[in-house]
């Protein structure tokens, strides 16, 4: 095996590509997500193909859980040496997202928790491994919200430019011991069963493939140290920018 590669925020998008492609890769691949139903699926996928993985059940935003969660997966696998946190905010149940009267405080508090929290608790027990083998990846998922926050969406884009500045943060601690943090800003609609549902009449070509962007996270994990990103933007040709 290549390592161990834990994947936070398994679904049937983006999360369960980088399964599959870190899978493919050589890595035994810890799936994990709030949902068991969300997790069986992939490792039948990847099973299938010859790869090897488990699945962990968690709450990204509970100390507790992802202290647990780590512990069960360096005692089944081993130690990690690459991080995808995947995990997006809590939604509101609708769509579009509610206006900033309109939504509460706990789901406010709770899409903080999901976008930025999870990832500093995931990254602080990762970190010391990395550190002592001066080799490790630690790959975030942004969105266009990293970058502006958009109407409706006062819940989101708040976590995910806290995400984005935990990445440069720990870039810059981490980068001189080895460990390559990078953020990835995704500038576009994944294509998924709930997005096609929500957006039947999009044009085929107006979704992120999420084959496609798992390769690109891929060839962050593989760059070279002497050209390490930082962080990088990913979106459709068709998108405006």
């Amino acid at each position: 095996m290549a390592g161990v590669a834990v994947v936070v925020g398994v679904g049937p998008g983006l999360g369960s590509a980088l399964a599959r492609r870190f899978a493919k890769g050589g890595f035994a691949v810890a799936l994990c997500s709030r949902k068991m139903e969300s997790l069986t699926p992939v490792k039948a996928d990847i099973d299938k193909a010859g790869g090897k993985a488990e699945c962990f059940t968690v709450d990204s935003t509970d100390e507790q859980q992802v202290a647990a969660a780590y512990d069960s997966i360096t005692a089944q696998l081993g130690h990690p040496s690459v991080l995808c946190y995947n995990v997006g905010g809590a939604g509101s149940g609708g769509w579009p997202p509610p206006t900033v009267e309109d939504t509460s405080v706990e789901i406010f508090r709770r899409s903080l928790d999901a976008c930025v929290v999870g990832g500093f608790l995931w990254a602080k027990k990762v970190i010391p491994h990395m550190k002592a083998n001066k080799k490790g990846t630690i790959l975030l998922t942004g969105a266009t919200a990293s970058l502006r926050g958009s109407k409706n969406f006062c819940a989101f884009s708040p976590g995910k430019f806290a995400l984005r500045s935990l990445g440069q943060t720990m870039a810059r601690e981490l980068h001189p011991c080895g460990v390559h943090v990078a953020h990835v800003i995704v500038d576009g609609i994944i294509r998924g069963p709930r997005t096609e549902q929500m957006m039947p009449g999009r044009p085929a070509d107006a979704f992120m493939e999420p084959d496609a962007m798992a390769e690109e996270y891929w060839k962050l994990h593989t760059q070279d140290p002497s050209t390490w990103s930082v962080e990088i933007d990913l979106r459709p040709f068709t998108e405006k920018f």
